[in-house]
This record gives C-alpha cells, sequence and structure tokens, in this order.
C-alpha cells in the first residue's frame, strides 16, 4: 500500500470518476443553455426586424403630437384674438349705444323745448314807454379807464391754472327736466 504507482493510478482513477459525473451532471444544463442562446438569438433576430419600424413609428408620432401641439397652440392664440375682438367690438357697441342714448335724450329735449316754444302764447309788442330807461353813462376819464384795465386783467398764474370747476357732467339736461 505504500507504492506510489498504486496511489497515482487510484487517484487518476478517481479523477476520471468524477469528472465523469460532472459532464453527466453538466450535460442537460448545457442543453438548456443551447435552448436558451436559441432563444436569445430568435429574440433579437425579432427585434433587430421589429425595433427599427417600431422606433421610427414612435418618432414619426412625436413628431406629429408637436405638429399637433403648435396646431393647438395656434388655434388657442387666434381663439384669444377672436375673444379681444368680440371684446372689443362689444365695448364699441356698448360706447355707440351709450353715444345713442345721449343723443336721442338731446334730440328729446331739444324736441321739447322746441315745442314748448312753438306753443307758449306770443308776448304782446311792448310800447316804447313800457321798455326801461337807457342809462346814460358819463364818458370814462384816462385815470379810471386805466383802473378798469388793471381790474380786468388776470396774471399769468390765473391764466394757467386748472379750472377746478369744470364738471364733466352735463346738466343742461337735467335743467330742463326740471323745468317741466
Amino acid at each position: 500500500m505504500t507504492d506510489p504507482l498504486f496511489w497515482l493510478g487510484l487517484s487518476i482513477l478517481l479523477v476520471a470518476a468524477s469528472l465523469t459525473a460532472v459532464l453527466v451532471a453538466a450535460i442537460p444544463a448545457l442543453q438548456e443553455v443551447a435552448r436558451a442562446a436559441r432563444s436569445a438569438e430568435k429574440f433579437f433576430d425579432t427585434l433587430s426586424r421589429e425595433l427599427p419600424p417600431t422606433l421610427n413609428a414612435i418618432r414619426t408620432t412625436g413628431l406629429e403630437i408637436t405638429d399637433l401641439t403648435d396646431d393647438v397652440s395656434e388655434g388657442v392664440k387666434s381663439a384669444s384674438q377672436v375673444v379681444k375682438q368680440v371684446d372689443q367690438s362689444l365695448d364699441g357697441a356698448r360706447k355707440q349705444a351709450q353715444n345713442i342714448q345721449v343723443n336721442t335724450r338731446s334730440i328729446f329735449v331739444g324736441v321739447k323745448t322746441a315745442w314748448k316754444t312753438f306753443t307758449r302764447p306770443k308776448p304782446s309788442r311792448r310800447s316804447s314807454f313800457e321798455r326801461l330807461p337807457i342809462p346814460e353813462k358819463k364818458p370814462l376819464n384816462l385815470r379810471d379807464r386805466e383802473t378798469l384795465r388793471s381790474e380786468n386783467r388776470r396774471s399769468k398764474s390765473e391764466i394757467y391754472t386748472n379750472n377746478d370747476g369744470y364738471n364733466d357732467n352735463p346738466d343742461w339736461e337735467k335743467s330742463f327736466d326740471d323745468q317741466e
């Protein structure tokens, strides 16, 4: 038992038996790996055939979506412009209606005043003795004229001041209605 040749032969025999057992166990695994490789090859072939058209379709769809987005944004812009134009038209119509209302009131007041003027009785002519006497003024001397001129003149600051008493609302329409 101490013979080295015996131990060498026995170890080679055990190694051969182990390798055989490993190969027997590895053959089904290698077959599965080969099957998986064929399946992966088929998958990659399908991808190489189907993926470029799909990517082109996705790219085309993206471009179409971009075009549609641009069209929608242009539509929204044009719709907002139409809304602005309609709003301006309504404002113009409102102003015209107000002007028509003011003009109609003015015409009505004018016609009413004309009617009152035409329907009132004519005053009788006054005779010359019923008239008020014309006051006689004595002629002004030079000093009085200069005094009156200086009183009637306005200073430059008075000329350029704003008229704070200016009223934008016409009160003359109300005054005719009050006279009734």
